[in-house]
């Protein structure tokens, strides 16, 4: 005769799991915004007619970054992954707005759409 099985219930959990990138470290989640994911990449250089040339107006400590294409067109991107850190006000990015990456000479940032 076999004995009735008890279930132990899963702990709930009490705390939001954050990433890395927030304690200063690398990010740790390809979330908008965060860690570039190689297939991200791959797919925006798949496509270059999306790609928009900007010139960056001015960053933020907490990883916004604003820019202005060169149609005029403002647009505000966050990258927890240091884009901020990498741009200075006046300096040429390409942004490509289909999969959210920002181009910094040879490097490659997620970033995340905000709206003004």
């Amino acid at each position: 005769m076999s004995t009735p099985h008890s279930h132990i219930p899963p702990l709930k959990v009490r705390e939001r799991a954050a990433c890395m990138c927030v304690h200063g470290r690398a990010c740790s989640t390809f979330a908008p915004g965060h860690a570039l994911h190689l297939i991200q990449s791959r797919l925006a250089s798949a496509t270059p007619s999306d790609w928009v040339d900007a010139i960056v107006e001015a960053t933020l400590a907490d990883g916004t970054v604003a820019l202005r294409t060169l149609d005029g067109a403002p647009v505000t991107v966050w990258s927890g992954a240091g884009a901020a850190q990498e741009v200075f006000a006046g300096a040429p990015v390409s942004l490509h707005q289909r999969y959210d990456v920002l181009a910094v000479g040879q490097r490659r940032f997620n970033v995340a759409p905000l709206t003004v």
